[in-house]
């Protein structure tokens, strides 16, 4: 049987202010699957990213589903500030939030998909109580705040781990997303390892300039089951 093809969710974090109307026109014309957006406080992650002005004005641009990574202490609260539309995903990390299945419940009710984001070092077992409220696990590849790190080696076969960890337990309709240096031969890597959701950025498509991402685009599908 036909293994299914992975999506993409190209980093918006990386893309420049100077490039963004032409990133978001191939973006919209080669029908990406999601922009991924990166909300970072500065205190979960060192690091501080986009707020919710650029959100909503992101949507303005497109009409391509939103896939929300909350970096951020207290996303019970902050998840609220900004415009989780259906169809979007977002995801949360474990460690962050106090009621991690408060905030699941939150998305799901904003007809979006609420998903689990995985640190490196973070085990598997920590979705244990949390398997009814997903429909994804987020498997950070890197640790969380910048682009352009190298890939964590062990975070590869990590996914295999977590797809039979899902399949063992009766969820197989839970999809595994993996962000992080997903390189093309990396994102090879972790589609054979059952990842189908891949964050594009700057070892992929996004580079300091937008001329030749259609072509970039075709080559991160070819890569992941196209």
């Amino acid at each position: 049987m036909q293994q299914e093809k992975g999506k993409i969710s190209v980093s918006m974090m990386c893309v420049s202010i100077d490039q963004l109307l032409d990133y978001v026109k191939v973006f919209n014309e080669e029908k990406v699957d999601y922009l991924h957006v990166d909300i970072i406080d500065g205190v979960f992650a060192p690091n501080y990213t986009v707020g919710t002005d650029y959100v909503k004005q992101l949507r303005r641009l497109t009409d391509i589903p939103f896939d929300f990574h909350f970096m951020v202490e207290y996303p019970e609260e902050k998840i609220k500030w900004f415009d989780i539309e259906p169809g979007d995903q977002v995801a949360i990390h474990y460690e962050s939030a106090t009621h991690i299945n408060r905030c699941l419940q939150y998305v799901a009710d904003k007809g979006a998909t609420p998903m689990v984001a995985l640190n490196p070092g973070t085990p598997i077992y920590m979705l244990e109580e949390s398997l009814d409220y997903v429909g994804g696990v987020l498997n950070m590849c890197v640790n969380p705040g910048f682009a352009g790190q190298a890939i964590v080696k062990s975070t590869i076969p990590k996914v295999g781990r977590l797809r039979k960890y899902l399949d063992d337990r009766g969820y197989q309709d839970v999809f595994i997303e993996t962000d992080g240096n997903m390189s093309i031969e990396n994102s090879k890597l972790v589609y054979e390892q059952g990842s189908r959701v891949f964050v594009a950025g700057t070892s992929s498509i996004v580079k300091p300039s937008a001329e030749g991402a259609r072509e970039r685009i075709l080559e991160k599908r070819k890569a992941i089951g196209w």
